[in-house]
């Protein structure tokens, strides 16, 4: 049971007035590579006690910016964080939080963290520089940090993004080499499924423009199986390690992580194992509706296997011109009575502008899976199988419309093709 005397100290015993009065120290969390398997690198947080009890850091900045002192405060750290690391020497990052008040002097700041890393054998690109571009309106400041950081070879990332005004054109302004994702689109993508498909796209469109993306704030196994699903570069949390001093004993973090990447992977073959086994009957299904309508067999006879299929809504057929012929054979009959979308109604519809439907002129010998795109019949996440068929003397492509978020909770990757 907690000494009730200890918790009322802690909970009602004497705060500090000045920051000479706090006795601060480092402690470094573990960055991981799930490519590489092991750590890359720590981030330096700020511990602070007074009185024999923590002091928060909002509460030891909101003291120095009291005494107009963030900026000495922020260089303060900076030595004690660089020097903390140095003397244990890890051939890793070192990712140091620079506040808005340092970029917004970058002349002085560029000259102190040279002068640190001078004086303590580090060099700069084993440095990371995490900014936050929306911390400050002062773009031109912020632009010239970085320039003066990235001449004398520290590296950049971006802090906090995807949340208030996270944007990417400054982000292409800064060309950071890192950017690390809010904690918060993390936990958003545990709960709700469009959040985690924005999550994915996000991922991938940062990797895209050219820098490394960084999840942080990972705490549950569930959370690691998000993050390492959509492929970032980087991994940060409490569940692959706390922030700690540097030598002192703990469990080697590498073999934490290892454990993790081992249940992730065998819960990615688990779920392989069920995808493929649901690709292979669609595929047969498929093949099966396609031999049927080559033979002259109405659509929704052709069909009707196929659309028992899980996630299958609906099958259509397109001339060589990408005009649809006739209408839908579809799982949803729509009751006009109660649903209206004059949109359904679709015979006749040109759909050549799609990629389905070039992907199946292009390749006729295959069974082609276009990109998940919104379907206008619904307006609903769709993707669409096509392939080639001969039907009355000449070509028409086949089409399958599914809803993959209805299947395996959304997290079937189709292949390019069948």
């Amino acid at each position: 049971m907690p000494n009730i005397a200890s918790f009322n100290r802690a909970q009602c015993g004497r705060r500090p007035h000045r920051l000479a009065d706090i006795e601060f120290s480092s402690a470094f969390q573990p960055i991981f590579s799930p490519t590489h398997q092991r750590l890359v690198g720590y981030e330096a947080l700020m511990r602070g006690r007074y009185d024999e009890q923590p002091v928060s850091p909002p509460e030891v900045f909101k003291l120095a910016e009291k005494a107009d002192a963030v900026a000495s405060l922020d260089r303060q750290l900076q030595s004690l964080h660089l020097r903390q690391f140095a003397r244990h020497a890890p051939s890793t990052w070192l990712f140091l939080n620079i506040t808005p008040t340092t970029c917004v002097q970058p002349a002085q700041a560029m000259a102190h963290l040279d002068r640190v890393c001078q004086s303590q054998g580090l060099h700069p690109e084993q440095v990371v520089l995490e900014v936050v571009e929306t911390a400050t309106d002062d773009q031109a400041r912020l632009l010239d940090f970085i320039h003066l950081a990235r001449e004398r070879g520290f590296q950049i990332a971006i802090d906090d993004f995807g949340i208030g005004d996270s944007n990417f054109e400054r982000v292409w302004q800064l060309e950071p080499l890192i950017i690390k994702i809010d904690r918060s689109l993390l936990v958003n993508a545990e709960s709700h499924l469009r959040a985690r498909q924005l999550l994915n796209g996000l991922v991938s469109m940062i990797r895209e423009s050219g820098s490394l993306v960084l999840i942080e704030g990972i705490e549950t196994p569930a959370q690691a199986r998000i993050a390492l699903a959509t492929e970032a570069d980087l991994l940060q949390g409490f569940l692959f390690g706390r922030p700690e001093v540097l030598g002192k004993p703990r469990n080697a973090p590498e073999l934490d992580f290892s454990r993790h990447l081992a249940s992730y992977r065998q819960h990615s073959r688990r779920n392989s194992d069920q995808h493929g086994d649901y690709l292979r009957q669609l595929r047969a299904s498929l093949l099966d509706a396609c031999h049927g309508l080559s033979h002259g067999g109405d659509l929704a006879a052709a069909c009707g296997q196929l659309l028992a299929q899980d996630g299958v809504q609906r099958c259509f057929l397109l001339d060589q011109a990408g005009i649809q012929q006739g209408g839908l054979a579809s799982k949803n009959h729509v009751r006009r009575d109660v649903y209206f979308n004059p949109l359904y109604q679709s015979s006749g519809a040109c759909w050549s502008h799609r990629d389905y439907f070039r992907q199946a002129l292009e390749r006729p010998h295959r069974i082609n899976v276009c990109r998940p795109y919104v379907a206008l019949p619904d307006a609903i996440r769709t993707v669409t199988l096509s392939a080639c068929i001969s039907r009355g003397g000449g070509t028409q492509v086949f089409c399958v419309d599914i809803h993959p978020d209805a299947l395996f909770d959304g997290q079937l990757a189709f292949p390019d093709s069948l």
